[in-house]
């Protein structure tokens, strides 16, 4: 069990370049679990320094993504608070103080070198070291100043101690760095602007940040932050440091690092798909972490009130469409009839089964039908195919071609004769009455096995093989429609 010995403050810092990624996502999960388990304080902020990459459109999608998931913050962009702004565009004064007061100090320096002058030396020593070799750490006054008679510029460099740095990881236990190997690291390009290797930690210090969950893929960069921490505690920048956990890879086909190239990368993919967001973060949270042993399906609630930190795995997860489909599908099984529904509708608006606004009719028959298939379906996108049979027109309505040609072929057509001859004349067009004269014609009459007997009734009536109970889908269609699909199909 992870001991807490302050109010948990964690934060979700993405930078809006691109499609959000699975990783993102299972990323921001932990946290949110993490700082709602421990009564703490969820803030989303976002990482935008990077002016040619970002965009709006990312931004937006970032925003719609965390609502979407249901991931609420409790400070950060769009909501506010004590510590904002909440963009790092909009945080420029604040980087500027701070980096000021670093050049004050003896924790920095600055460096004019160029990379193809550092590249040159590392080569010309034979060091296998890559980075920074520290030439600039000690710059006479005559040498600083014939590189600014050269018109050279600088960049501020952090002065990384000697020695080792060591932290305990709350995924991984107790990691120690040689700073032999870890080189001094600039603060700022060129041009005075700051860089992640400022901005992330400023931001953090002066958000009061107590938790720092992150991917595995920065961990080398966290002996960097936790030397800079102390440098900012000293100038009265931040309280305290962090406490690290690093997270683990998301892999991919063929054991790789899942990453924003991978199609079953991008969240939005799944949401298109219809999955459901309880789904996808029941799917995202068991990459790395478990409720229990023998249990895979749960609750988002039933993951705050177990979620520890310590438990997450540090080993590489895979991703696995298959596993997160099923967990989705179990997931359908625990909403209502009514919440299913008003989750389809929006599917059912897209692919044109229903009107945007819906009409009384359409409204009250999907009341009727959605019962029928609520149980059937595992993604909110099958509704639509599977309930289309009944909105249609019948001058558009069509039959799936390959579920033709393998049901309606000359035996099958002559199970559809059968069946309109025995619902012709039928007194009452119930489900019970349907069910009796279909028995009777085709499994007793016919002596056909039940699959046999109903799969080309099914691709006559509804146009496919699957589709929602029979019997029921037919009363639901009505005696006319019924009846002149099956003669439609033996035209």
């Amino acid at each position: 069990m992870t001991a807490v010995q302050r109010p948990v403050r964690v934060r979700m810092a993405p930078s809006p370049t691109g499609s959000p990624h699975v990783g993102l996502a299972r990323t921001a999960l932990y946290n949110w679990a993490f700082a709602r388990h421990h009564g703490g304080t969820f803030v989303f902020r976002i990482e935008d320094t990077d002016k040619a990459r970002n965009t709006e459109e990312s931004y937006d999608s970032l925003i719609d993504l965390m609502q979407w998931l249901g991931l609420s913050w409790d400070e950060g962009v769009v909501v506010g608070g004590e510590f904002g702004p909440y963009r790092q565009s909009e945080r420029t004064e604040i980087y500027t103080d701070v980096l000021t007061r670093l050049r004050e100090s003896s924790y920095t320096y600055d460096c004019f070198c160029t990379s193809e002058e550092v590249e040159a030396r590392r080569k010309a020593s034979g060091s296998k070291v890559m980075g920074y070799d520290g030439f600039c750490r000690e710059l006479s006054a005559e040498q600083r100043a014939a590189f600014e008679a050269e018109g050279r510029t600088s960049v501020v460099r952090f002065r990384m101690p000697d020695g080792s740095i060591t932290w305990h990881d709350l995924v991984r236990g107790d990691i120690t760095f040689e700073t032999e190997f870890v080189p001094d690291f600039a603060l700022c390009r060129a041009n005075g602007d700051p860089l992640y290797t400022l901005t992330a930690p400023v931001d953090d210090a002066t958000m009061e940040i107590t938790h720092v969950l992150r991917g595995e893929d920065l961990l080398s960069s966290t002996p960097r932050q936790l030397a800079l921490f102390d440098a900012l505690k000293e100038l009265g920048v931040a309280k305290a440091t962090p406490e690290f956990g690093h997270l683990p890879y998301v892999m991919g086909e063929g054991n790789k690092k899942l990453s924003k190239r991978d199609p079953q990368a991008h969240m939005a993919l799944y949401r298109e798909q219809g999955f459901l967001p309880e789904g996808l973060l029941n799917y995202l949270a068991l990459l790395g972490w478990a409720i229990a042993a023998d249990r895979d399906v749960f609750t988002l609630a039933e993951m705050v009130e177990k979620f520890d930190i310590s438990d997450v795995n540090p080993n590489p997860a895979r991703f696995d469409l298959k596993k997160a489909e099923a967990i989705n599908a179990a997931q359908m099984r625990l909403l209502s009839v009514e919440e299913i529904t008003h989750r389809v509708l929006p599917f059912l608006k897209d692919a044109g089964v229903v009107g945007d606004p819906v009409s009384d009719a359409d409204a009250q028959l999907l009341e009727l039908a959605m019962p029928l298939v609520a149980e059937r379906i595992n993604k909110l996108t099958e509704a639509a195919p599977m309930l289309g049979f009944l909105f249609v027109d019948e001058a558009d309505f069509t039959r799936d071609e390959a579920d033709v040609a393998k049901l309606l072929d000359e035996t099958g057509r002559g199970v559809v004769q059968a069946s309109y001859d025995a619902l012709a004349g039928l007194r009452e067009w119930s489900t019970a009455a349907i069910e009796e004269a279909l028995r009777v014609a085709l499994i007793e009459g016919m002596e056909l096995k039940p699959r046999v007997a109903f799969g080309p009734v099914r691709v006559a009536v509804t146009g496919r093989r699957v589709s929602p109970p029979l019997f029921e889908s037919m009363e639901l269609l009505g005696r006319d429609r019924s009846l002149a699909r099956l003669q439609s199909a033996l035209a």
